[in-house]
């Protein structure tokens, strides 16, 4: 690929909560940026912020030299690349297509096989951090694929990143945001228990967070979930039924690996119990609610009696 200079051309794919957030940034460099989304309203900001709209996924990569894709489901990537007029279809010889969705690492490495047999480069970089990390551009970003390529594209990380880490071949990537899943699933189960056990026990909560947050339990989630929980905004940084989709991904690999992992199966049950309850579009650290009603505690009552009415507008 040619090297990146303010010439370089990006396409983008995909302007959910964090994908609008993260190409705003590279629109905001002066790269000038061909989007595309399932609904077409989400891209007004970049509209307005000179981005110009394409029909689909092939009037994207028809116009651009790199194209970013942050999708939902595995089912999107692969109907975005491997669709009729997808993106490996209509890219020419030497584009660069790089899939910032989190999915099945196999798919990864078979999207990036065809690719290859085309002179089509395709990086796999999951990235973690939320909503927050999307619009600080502090996001974590795990690249897989050629090495050269990914270190290429490092004016470009930068500018939607703060932690980027080269993670090996096509598919590493993704498998390393498994690992990242893995932790935070087991993780957001003991944060939205230690706060259901401060709150029977009579503590006050946002003390708590002092003491806690600074020591070895530490973590992103205790300091940027937490206070959220503790104001009742279970509006979504990461949606629940996304979250969903990453553990039965993990969960696969684990059985395809012939690895036991009870603590996410246990984590990813009450995830579909939360979800069942109607918070699937909810974000992550809604699982509060429901671990609050296995104790027969209303969480949301329980923030109205101490005199928090962000619930109530």
């Amino acid at each position: 690929m040619e090297p990146i200079s303010p010439q370089t051309r990006i396409g983008w794919i995909g302007l959910g909560v964090m994908g609008c957030s993260m190409c705003g940034h590279l629109r905001a460099a002066g790269y000038s940026v061909t989007a595309h989304t399932r609904t077409a309203s989400k891209a007004k900001p970049l509209i307005e912020q000179g981005a110009v709209w394409a029909d689909d996924a092939a009037g994207v990569v028809e116009a651009s030299d790199i194209v970013f894709t942050m999708l939902g489901y595995p089912e999107d990537v692969q109907a975005v690349y491997l669709g009729e007029r997808g993106l490996l279809q209509a890219a020419r010889p030497e584009t660069v297509l790089v899939d910032m969705t989190t999915s099945q690492p196999a798919l990864a490495m078979e999207i990036a096989g065809r690719g290859e047999r085309s002179a089509i480069t395709v990086i796999d970089a999951p990235v973690s951090g939320g909503d927050i990390g999307a619009q600080n551009a502090t996001l974590s970003i795990m690249l897989g694929g050629p090495e050269e390529v990914c270190r290429q594209l490092w004016p470009l990380w930068e500018l939607m990143g703060q932690k980027i880490v080269y993670q090996g071949t096509a598919g590493m990537g993704q498998h390393t945001k498994m690992v990242n899943q893995t932790l935070i699933a087991s993780g957001m189960v003991g944060l939205c228990e230690a706060l259901l056990y401060g709150y029977r026990a009579g503590l006050d909560l946002d003390t708590v967070l002092e003491s806690v947050s600074s020591g070895a339990a530490g973590s992103w989630s205790l300091s940027n979930l937490a206070p959220r929980i503790l104001r009742g905004d279970f509006k979504p940084g990461f949606f629940v039924h996304h979250f969903i989709k990453d553990m039965g991904i993990a969960l696969g690999e684990a059985r395809r690996m012939q690895i036991s992992l009870p603590g996410l199966a246990l984590a990813e049950q009450l995830y579909v119990a939360l979800a069942a309850q109607g918070h699937q579009n909810s974000g992550t650290q809604a699982l509060q609610l429901a671990l609050a009603q296995l104790s027969g505690i209303d969480w949301n009552a329980r923030d109205v009696q101490e005199g928090d009415k962000s619930t109530e507008e």
